[in-house]
């Protein structure tokens, strides 16, 4: 449907942008800044030589995570997404899944993408990743069923929640129901989840004080090598933002919900009387942050008068936390005696200890993992709807705007091929901003994203797409570069990136059913 709008765009010659101020390359290695401990204990920089990839090699790990999936439903709409991922921690600490929930009907979806950022591990994403569509899919299904009770406080909610830490659950829902309702059951979901979460090492404690399980010489049982109790402490105490996009094909909705500071950005397509147009973008979420005024504003007005300059120090939460929703991070969330508890119990039998709190933790919780939602309307029939959704964790966003990203998206499904200068792609692909969003990153994007060298449209996944051209692109030396820089390393260069991008086409149902395609290069 898109590729009528231009004529696809032979190859480029490549243009190679500048070199980062801190590689010099020589032959097949480059010169890497290292900070180090002095024998004083000052740090210092020392410049170490690195091995410099072949493309060969960077090729194969851009795409070796890549998957394409095309799903045709009996209403008339073929649905695609793609989804890939680069780590820069070792282990990547983002994580991703989706599910659709076909209706009673047969004529309609529940269609869910997420995509998660985990820190200070990957326990909690990696839950996340396993049990948050299923929480919100059990919301839902006792919102149609006119079930008002609480998600955080109902004990049916817990035993399933429990049941499906390890196993996906399945079925259908079919209801009527409205925009304020539907999002009131996901910040419930979002919310009861997390707490459930914090509660289960909690619970493991309680269970094994019953049974008696204490030594005559602690006060309080030693659970370090409890297997259960380890999994959920690691998982409480760990921390990730997480971003859900829920199509309600019925209703004709899209659902966006943020914890964190991922974010989610729309292309509509706005047609010219001349058969040509203009892709809108539209920045679906905020980045929750404590440099986002609005967060800030929440934070100081959730604590005491005599908290407000320590809330938020250097744009953190508590001087320590950037993102402002999270699930998990339950040292922000725990009272400072139950830490301390946890601590003992869990913790110090494996000779290791919980992260002590900032020193200004007075007044927990600091930290939410209730979402913001954002609602849209969709039409799938109707040329200036929404027509592709981008959904990616903040790695992206750190070296790309939502209009670059929109741009690069859209001459995508245009069919360009080859390399194209950043100067030229604006007039073969036109933006404009129907909605900036809040940026909670105050300057952090980094330089890489500049007018100034070129765009790389080689990949046939839009998510590896995307990945390639936000640490490098067309300029081969520089992409080699940052690829280059090991784990350990990376970090402070880029972050772990999870892409999923979701579009769709009309009146393709008589296509198979279901394909998925892992990437090729």
């Amino acid at each position: 449907m898109l590729r009528r709008a231009w004529k696809p765009i032979a190859a480029s010659i490549v243009v190679a942008g500048p070199a980062y101020y801190f590689y010099t390359i020589r032959d097949q290695t480059f010169q890497h800044p290292l900070r180090v401990k002095s024998t004083d204990g000052k740090k210092q920089i020392v410049m170490k030589t690195l091995p410099l990839l072949p493309m060969k090699s960077i090729d194969s790990r851009l795409g070796e995570s890549g998957i394409t999936e095309t799903n045709s439903r009996p209403y008339g709409i073929t649905w695609h997404h793609t989804t890939s991922a680069l780590a820069s921690n070792d282990p990547i600490e983002d994580a991703h899944s989706h599910q659709i929930i076909q209706g009673d009907d047969g004529q309609s979806d529940l269609l869910f993408f997420t995509v998660f950022d985990g820190h200070g591990g990957r326990n909690t994403s990696q839950l996340l990743s396993r049990t948050l569509i299923n929480a919100v899919s059990l919301q839902l299904s006792k919102l149609a069923a006119n079930t008002s009770a609480s998600l955080s406080s109902t004990k049916s909610f817990t035993d399933s929640l429990w049941a499906l830490w390890s196993k996906s659950s399945s079925g259908s829902i079919s209801a009527t129901w409205d925009v304020p309702s539907i999002s009131s059951a996901i910040e419930d979901a979002f919310v009861g989840f997390d707490q459930v979460l914090l509660d289960a090492p909690i619970s493991i404690l309680k269970q094994a004080i019953q049974q008696g399980t204490m030594s005559a010489k602690s006060p309080v049982p030693d659970l370090s090598s409890n297997a259960s109790g380890i999994q959920t402490m690691e998982a409480a105490i760990s921390g990730s933002c997480a971003l859900m996009a829920l199509f309600d094909t019925a209703q004709k909705d899209l659902y966006i919900a943020c914890t964190g500071d991922s974010r989610a950005v729309a292309g509509v397509w706005k047609s010219n009387n001349d058969g040509k147009g203009t892709w809108e973008v539209d920045v679906l979420s905020e980045d929750q942050t404590a440099r986002n005024p609005k967060e800030v504003e929440r934070l100081i007005s959730e604590h005491p008068n005599d908290e407000a300059d320590n809330v938020v120090m250097n744009g953190r939460v508590l001087g320590g936390l950037e993102p402002s929703r999270a699930f998990g991070d339950a040292r922000y969330k725990w009272p400072l005696a139950m830490q301390e508890l946890l601590n003992q119990v869990y913790m110090v039998g494996n000779g290791t200890s919980l992260r002590k709190p900032p020193k200004t933790f007075k007044t927990p919780p600091y930290v939410t993992a209730r979402p913001v939602i954002t609602h849209r309307k969709l039409s799938f029939k109707d040329p200036s709807s929404l027509r592709f959704l981008v959904l990616a964790t903040d790695g992206l966003w750190d070296v790309l705007t939502p209009e670059e990203v929109v741009s690069l998206v859209g001459g995508h499904l245009a069919g360009l091929k080859g390399v194209i200068p950043k100067s030229e792609l604006p007039s073969l692909i036109p933006t404009s901003i129907a909605n900036a969003g809040v940026d909670g990153k105050a300057g952090k994007q980094l330089s890489r994203s500049t007018k100034q060298g070129s765009w790389a449209f080689v990949d046939d996944n839009i998510s590896t797409h995307l990945i390639r051209n936000a640490l490098g692109g067309g300029d081969e030396k520089e992409l080699r570069q940052i690829m280059s820089i090991p784990a350990g390393m990376s970090r402070s260069y880029r972050d772990d990136i999870t892409v999923t991008v979701v579009w769709w086409e009309v009146g393709k149902e008589n296509n198979v059913d279901s394909v998925t395609i892992k990437s090729k290069l």
